[in-house]
Formats: C-alpha cells, sequence, structure tokens
C-alpha cells in the first residue's frame, strides 16, 4: 500500500499469474487496443501454453503458435490475426491506455496522446513538462513518469517498436484549442471509450458546458447504450443527437 492510499496492490504485475492475466486481457480490450477474438480465455490458454507473457508477445503470435490452442482452426487463426496486425496502427492513446498506467484512463491517454504525439515524446518528458499539460496533475505525472523510468517498461516499449506497433500518431491541424467553445451538451447513457467523468471533463475542456437536462438551448445529445428519456425529449425537441465516436470526433481525438 502507498502512502496515503488506502487500497493494497500487488507490485509483482509480471511475476504474478493473475496479474498478467488481467493485464493482457486489458491490452486486447475495447477501450485499449481492442483485439477482436483475443477475449479472457484466449489470452489464459496462450498463457498456460507459454506463448505469450507480455503485450508485445501478443504481436509475435503466429498460425503454427495459435494452432496449439483447442478449437483453433484455420478460419479462427486467420481471424485473430487480422485482428493483431490491425491493432498496430491504433491512435497511441490505445497503447498508453493498455500499458495500464496508474491513473491513466482514456481521457488522460488521449490528453497525453494529444500533447505529446508520440510514446517516445512522453517517454523523455520530464515529470514536470508532463505536469505542465492541462488536465493532468502532479500525481498522474508522477505515475507516468514512473513507468516509464522501469527499465522492465522501456523493454517492453522497444519490443513493441520491434514487432511494428506504431508509438506516434500523425499530427491533425485543429483550428483552435476549444471545438466546442459555447456549446451546451447532454450525456446520456453508457459510453464505451470514456467512463461520464471522463466525457465531461473533456467536453468542458473543449469548451463546453455539460448540462443534466435537454432544452431548445441544448448544442447536442451524446446518447450511449440504454439512453433512457433524455434521448425521447431530444428528439421532440429536435436537437441533435450523436454517438460517442461523432462526440470523439468533434474533440478533435481519433477514435
Amino acid at each position: 500500500r502507498r502512502e496515503g492510499e488506502a487500497d493494497y496492490r500487488c507490485p509483482n504485475k509480471r511475476g504474478c499469474p493473475s496479474q498478467g492475466l488481467e493485464w493482457l486481457f486489458h491490452f486486447a480490450g475495447r477501450g485499449a487496443m481492442d483485439i477482436e477474438h483475443l477475449g479472457y480465455m484466449t489470452v489464459m490458454r496462450l498463457l498456460e501454453k507459454g506463448l505469450i507473457e507480455d503485450p508485445a508477445d501478443i504481436y509475435s503470435l503466429d498460425a503454427e503458435k495459435l494452432s496449439q490452442l483447442p478449437g483453433f482452426k484455420d478460419r479462427s487463426i486467420t481471424n485473430l490475426l487480422e485482428q493483431i496486425e490491425g491493432s498496430k496502427d491504433r491512435p497511441i492513446w490505445r497503447l498508453l491506455v493498455g500499458l495500464n498506467i496508474r491513473h491513466v484512463g482514456g481521457h488522460v491517454a488521449q490528453v497525453l496522446a494529444s500533447a505529446f504525439g508520440s510514446i517516445d515524446a512522453i517517454a523523455g518528458a520530464s515529470e514536470d513538462e508532463i505536469d505542465a499539460v492541462p488536465g493532468i496533475g502532479p500525481e498522474i505525472a508522477a505515475s507516468v513518469r514512473e513507468w516509464f523510468d522501469e527499465d522492465e517498461n522501456r523493454q517492453l516499449i522497444e519490443k513493441l517498436r520491434t514487432t511494428g506497433v506504431h508509438l506516434a500518431d500523425e499530427r491533425v491541424e485543429t483550428t483552435g484549442p476549444h471545438p466546442l467553445e459555447g456549446m451546451s451538451i447532454v450525456l446520456t447513457g453508457g459510453l464505451e471509450m470514456l467512463s461520464r467523468e471522463e466525457a465531461t471533463a473533456a467536453a468542458e475542456d473543449a469548451g463546453a458546458r455539460v448540462t443534466s437536462s435537454v432544452s431548445k438551448k441544448t448544442s447536442f445529445v451524446v446518447a450511449g447504450e440504454s439512453p433512457g428519456t433524455k434521448l425521447a425529449k431530444a428528439e421532440q425537441l429536435g436537437v441533435e443527437v450523436i454517438d460517442e465516436q461523432e462526440f470523439l470526433r468533434r474533440l478533435g481525438r481519433t477514435p
């Protein structure tokens, strides 16, 4: 347990089988690298067979290795390998989430990716430089710096580099730092990429005001799963309704 924190956490992420399983499943999950067909049971079997140990090993899998898994035939193998290959081009905020750095969820990862543009730039930034990014703060900055200071983690980044995983985003020019300036928006339903708190913070950082009810003055409604009565009210008033992917696009972030 760290000083000032209530929770106990096992620091042996790589040596603990349970933590290794959860980390790999998290890395491949929808909120991170989004590798379809690489579910919990598949990850567990890959670990049991000794075919993977860390996230970079996922990108060294081939048809011969996957054929060792029970029930994996040609079609299943092809589908998984295509998903793994496609994930190499994901935006770096997804990789940051997958690395499971303490305090770095979807919103924080996107802020860091937008500010630095590459994993190497983040890894080379001082704690003060990370802290200076709006929306980050000292606790997150210290956690990020601590993660990249560990030899094992730097080695993992190099392994990912050699497998062809993209470690830098293409810079997209934006018209200004506040794309939602002056807008009033409503969030309803469950989102996949962002928690409600992260979505609210992202909208406010972009200049919008997030309200709890829909009115004629609402600029648009972001609707996730099971949106409830707010969606019906928006449709009744003729207020624009968008999904999470469009919301991220309007924020200037790559879904």
